[in-house]
């Protein structure tokens, strides 16, 4: 039994209990053996969730997509340094997300999505035509699907099954794979992930996304493990498809709606994979911190205290639904006290309402999202923001009518 056995267990079901996530699996390799893996809580079936419980990565694939451009790159067939699809824009401008393309210039998620990395690149053709790598990184996942097309293009097969008969089957990642379209391709064994409300978990269908290269793979704690494991003779590099910390570590996050995820390979030669079934929402950024909690564990050092402000913020929220709703009882209930001009105000809700999915995305580095996945994002947050909307026109409206 390895020595911090019990203390991982303590650490990832205690942050399990503050964060309010339903399933994890995790798994913790030292050089190029594995050392654990181990699932904790239970899916959107019931099921208890173990080794080989299907779960989304999202974005950790794209250290996947980055091997697959590697692997290429060995072979003579892709030329990192050349620009692609008539563009100034390299292959290692796109695996080092400074291609100059951001959700600003294509907005990734809110425009139609396409079912192909060929469709992917046909999207992109007008800003790629006009994108100028300036050296700036600017994280978005259209990259990551213009690179899918380009193993596509250097190695003449199909991105994913690519992945599968080059990268997958290799390292005896038996039950993973990788999808072009969400919900659609998912595998009929993948038990759905849960958004969060009020302190409730509720299993739910990831949006339509468009996510091969990007954010597609689909694995378990178990082929992680093996995953971690093949690191060393892989030899990740920073900013191809991994991204290096404020210690020299690499790593990289994983998010969807449903689902979060996260990588992480320390110094000291430990590799850790967190998988959850838990989704993207306010007080739920993913799994970075707790990958950092488990480094120290490994390590032998005392991790931080696990907390989480999920409950706390959407009880504010319901607070503020609440005290929307009386003051505005309150409101109709007395007589006018401001000049009409100042009813204008009661419209600030609203616009903040219709405009929130791009301070959301500001908020994240100038992402894109739309309403509708805006809602699962936090959902008390739409629904503060929509009753006070329609309660402050409400009253509006009446005090016109005085």
């Amino acid at each position: 039994m390895i020595s911090w056995g019990a203390a991982l267990t303590l650490l990832v079901t205690t942050y399990m209990g503050e964060a309010s996530i339903p399933g994890m699996a995790v798994a913790v390799t030292k050089d190029d053996q594995i050392v654990s893996v181990q699932g904790y809580g239970h899916d959107s079936t019931g099921a208890l969730v173990t080794g080989r419980t299907k779960m989304a990565i999202a974005s950790v694939s794209k250290s996947f997509t980055a091997l697959a451009v590697r692997q290429l790159a060995d072979e003579g067939e892709v030329d990192l340094d050349a620009p692609v699809f008539g563009s100034k824009v390299t292959v290692r401008n796109l695996l080092n997300h400074k291609s100059g393309i951001s959700d600003k210039t294509l907005k990734e998620k809110s425009l139609p999505q396409p079912n192909s990395p060929q469709e992917a690149v046909e999207r992109a053709a007008e800003v790629l035509r006009t994108a100028v790598p300036d050296g700036r990184f600017r994280y978005t996942n259209t990259n990551y699907h213009l690179l899918a097309r380009v193993v596509e293009e250097a190695s003449g097969e199909n991105f994913n099954a690519y992945l599968k008969k080059h990268v997958f089957e290799p390292l005896g990642m038996r039950d993973t794979t990788a999808i072009d379209v969400t919900p659609r391709d998912l595998p009929p064994d993948f038990p759905k992930g849960f958004g969060h409300a009020y302190g409730v978990d509720v299993a739910l269908t990831e949006p339509d996304r468009f996510v091969a290269g990007s954010d597609g793979v689909i694995t378990t704690g178990d082929d992680m493990a093996k995953w971690l494991a093949a690191q060393p003779r892989l030899t990740p590099q920073g900013g191809m498809g991994w991204e290096e910390d404020d210690q020299g570590r690499l790593r990289h996050n994983g998010i969807w709606f449903t689902g979060t995820a996260g990588q992480l390979l320390t110094k000291d030669g430990y590799g850790i994979a967190v998988l959850s079934n838990s989704g993207l929402t306010l007080g739920n950024d993913g799994t970075f911190l707790l990958e950092n909690g488990i480094a120290d564990v490994v390590a032998g050092r005392t991790p931080p205290e696990p907390s989480s402000y999920r409950l706390l913020i959407d009880l504010v929220l319901a607070a503020l639904t609440l005290t929307s709703v009386g003051l505005t009882v309150r409101a109709l209930r007395r007589p006018r006290r401001f000049p009409k001009a100042w009813q204008v105000l009661r419209f600030v809700p609203l616009v903040v309402l219709l405009t929130m999915p791009s301070i959301i995305g500001v908020l994240y580095g100038g992402r894109d999202i739309t309403f509708f996945q805006l809602v699962h994002y936090s959902l008390p947050l739409v629904v503060w923001l929509g009753v006070s909307s329609v309660m402050n026109l409400s009253v509006a409206v009446v005090r016109w009518r005085q």
